[in-house]
Formats: structure tokens, sequence, C-alpha cells
């Protein structure tokens, strides 16, 4: 043995014993204990077996205090892995919060999870990675971008040629709820840091479609919408289930409203009056006042900034055609028509899905459970921003839109070794399906109301 192999054979077991020590150090904990730290002022939680006391991070939180908070008491591996596309960087702020590791005795899942299904679904995403599908396609987001010009630009040479009259008038409208819808789906690619390596771009990029071209505020929609992909349907922490009792859902919360003879609406006629209250308003009406509310209750300066540029633009540009309440009426209808199409394309892929109250299934589950596609077309691609993929992109949501197709069959496959339903539905049976979700509903509503 050389003088060389005696050196390292020392090194080497000296590491080792450095590292045997620093084993018997690491506190070790059971999910008993660690599911006991679940309160808004006690969390804990788990990643790749170490244990985390978020209780005090989670107030600085980039995503939001509520989002991380939904996985106190848990594993949030794969949440982990699914919402930050730099892994490197973040685990440097999870160091200090630090306490320990799972007991060697325990399984490296809660609530009885199939360990099996779970190790398939991240060797699925090792494979994606290794495929290059989180990488984004310049081009194609350059044309996306690139045509939210056109139609802004259309809708004004509209009314500039052909005066402001009816006609012209509903065609700048259609044109321009194109526009704002198209510019939501773009948004909604940055702020899921799908297309830029830097997060700071994508953040730049989104704040500049969601303020300066919407009118809105980019981080008041991250704030709910990483809560909604965080727990889809999920009562109490997706914000897109809580219907402000205008509405009953899945099949637990209706019998649970009926038998304490809750009756805030008639809900056994929601799948009628869904139509009245539903597409028309939820944009220029509720998420209008909830979001101008967000951003000055949080003193959200930056973000009404933006706002304000996208007023100044607009009124710009078309207060010389019909002046200034005039033009106030148009962006109203403008959103009245960009507010039936987001409800009718984010609504077929969730509502008649599994809804109902936290129930700690594995990350591949939930989402499946919580979501189905629609069929692939050139048209329903464009017409929904590629979320008729929304399997594929409620679990890989930072992957880029453009390779959704890609993964799909993948995706398919692993439901198929598992027994896991896969749904993928037409439009037309995708927009029937919410009417049809809502009126069972309100017929259990109906049902435990009247006799239970």
């Amino acid at each position: 043995q050389t003088e060389t192999d005696r050196q390292t054979g020392m090194g080497k077991g000296g590491e080792k014993k450095e590292e045997e020590e620093f084993e018997k150090k690491v506190p070790h904990y059971t999910w008993d204990e660690i599911q006991k730290h679940n309160s808004r002022t006690d969390q804990w939680l788990v990643i790749d077996r170490k244990v985390y006391n978020i209780t005090n991070w989670a107030l600085k939180h980039p995503g939001g205090l509520r989002l991380i908070s939904h996985y106190a008491g848990e594993d949030a591996t794969d949440a982990f892995q699914a919402f930050h596309p730099d892994l490197t960087i973040v685990r440097k702020f999870l160091k200090p919060l630090l306490l320990g590791e799972l007991a060697p005795v325990e399984p490296g899942q809660d609530h009885q999870r199939k360990l099996e299904l779970i190790e398939d679904f991240r060797a699925l995403r090792k494979t994606a990675e290794d495929m290059k599908l989180f990488k984004m396609d310049r081009v194609f987001f350059s044309l996306h971008l690139s045509h939210l010009f056109l139609l802004e630009f259309l809708a004004w040479f509209t009314l500039s040629y052909f005066g402001s009259g009816w006609i012209p008038t509903l065609i700048a409208a259609l044109i321009l709820a194109t526009s704002q819808i198209q510019s939501g789906w773009l948004q909604h690619d940055f702020g899921h840091l799908s297309v830029f390596q830097k997060t700071k771009w994508n953040h730049l990029l989104q704040k500049f479609l969601m303020g300066h071209m919407k009118g809105a505020s980019g981080n008041w929609w991250n704030h709910r919408h990483f809560q909604h992909h965080a727990k889809p349907n999920v009562f109490n922490k997706d914000p897109d289930v809580n219907m402000l009792k205008l509405f009953v859902l899945g099949n637990t919360q209706p019998v649970e409203f009926g038998k304490k003879k809750i009756k805030y609406l008639p809900y056994n006629y929601q799948h009628g009056y869904f139509f009245l209250i539903g597409p028309p308003l939820l944009i220029p009406v509720h998420f209008y006042i909830q979001n101008t509310m967000t951003m000055i209750t949080r003193r959200d300066w930056v973000d009404l900034a933006w706002v304000t540029t996208y007023y100044i633009r607009y009124f710009n540009t078309y207060a010389s055609f019909y002046g200034f309440f005039g033009s106030v009426i148009f962006v109203v209808f403008v959103r009245f028509i960009e507010s039936h199409w987001f409800v009718w394309v984010s609504q077929m892929s969730h509502i008649p899905m599994e809804i109902d109250d936290e129930k700690h299934k594995d990350w591949l589950r939930m989402q499946l459970d919580a979501t189905c596609n629609i069929e692939q077309s050139f048209f329903n691609d464009w017409l929904s921003g590629h979320l008729n993929f929304q399997i594929e992109h409620h679990l890989f949501p930072t992957m880029p839109r453009h390779n959704y197709y890609k993964v799909a069959p993948l995706v398919k496959s692993l439901c198929e070794k598992h027994g896991l339903s896969y749904q993928v539905k037409s439009l037309s049976q995708g927009f029937k399906d919410v009417i049809g979700s809502l009126k069972k509903s309100g017929d259990l509503w109906l049902d435990a109301y009247l006799h239970k």
C-alpha cells in the first residue's frame, strides 16, 4: 500500500467518522410528532426527509404565507420541486430552518401514501428534465407577445378607420377582449417562472402584461393562483373554490349545507343562475374589487403604478372615440366578454372534478383528481393558452406550455400503470360538465335540505 493510498484511506475514514458523528447529533422525528405542528403559529414540514421549522419564515415566503402554510405537518417534497425551477438557490434559505430528519424507521411519506407511485412520478419528472422539456422556445413566446401588440393595434385601427358606430365598436371590443384573455394566458406563463431562467425577468414581464396590458396586479394573481396549484379543489386552501356561498360544489359541501339548513340562494337552481352571476360578473365585478382592494390594503405601490400606466394608455387611446364615461362603459363591456371566456375555459377542467376537504394525497393523485384535459387542437391550444393540458400544467407548473403535449403520453402511461384516471374530454363536453356538475351538487343540497 502506497503512502497516497494510506492517506486517502485515512481521509475517507475520517470523513466517514465525521458523518457518523453528525448523524448522531441530528434529531430524528416521527410523523406523529411532525403532524402536530400544523397550526398558524407552529409549522413544520418535510422536504427530502429533512424536517424544517417554517413558522417564522412563512411570513417572508415569496409565494405568500398561506401557500407554504398549506403544507404544514406534511411532506412537501414534490410541491417544493414543482414550484421552484432553481432548487440550488432555494435550498440556501432552508438551511437555517433545519430541525432534523425523519427517524430511520419512518416511511418517506405521510398519511399512508404509496411510495412506489411517488417514486415513479419523480422518475417521470427526471425523464422530462433529461428530455429538456423545461427549456423554453424563444420563438414561441415572442410570437405570442407580438400577436398581443397586433390585436391592440387592430382594435384601435378598427375604430380609427370605420368610426365608433355599433358594429365597429362591437368588433373592437371582441378584439380587445381577445387581447385581454391572451395577455392573461401569457402572464400566467411568466408568473409560473416557465419562460426565463432568471426569476427577475419573469417577474418583470408578468408585471408588464398583468399591469400595463391588463390593468391588474401580478402579486394579487400570484397569491391566489399559487394556492390553487398547491391544493387544487381543496376547501379552505384553494381560493378558486371559495364561492362566497353563491354556489355549492362537489359532493360533500352541498350535503353539509343542506343538513345545516343553509340557504343563501336556492342552490338547486344554481346551474341556471350560474349564467347570470358566474361568467358575466367574475372579472368586471369580483376580480376588479378584490384586485383593487388587495393593492390598496397591502400598499402595493409597484403594482398600482403598473396598473396606472394601463389606464393612462387606455383613456388616451379611446377617450377620443367615446369620451371619458363612454370609455368606462367600453372597458367594462370588454371585461364582460373576457370574463365569459375566462370562466368557461378555467372551470371546465376543475368544477366537474373532485372538490372536497383536505385528504392529504400525494402530488400526482391530488392533481389528477382535481383536473382533467381537453382534446388537443390548434384552436383549443390557442383558446385556452394550452390549459387544455390542465393535468400536465398542474403536475409541472414551471414547464413551458409548448411542451405539455410532449410529456402528456408519459403521464398517461404512468396513470395506466397505477390504475389512475386520466381524463380527456371534448371542448363541448367540458362546457356541459360544468353545468352538469353544478346541477348535481344543487340536487344533493336540496335532498339534504329537505330530508336530512
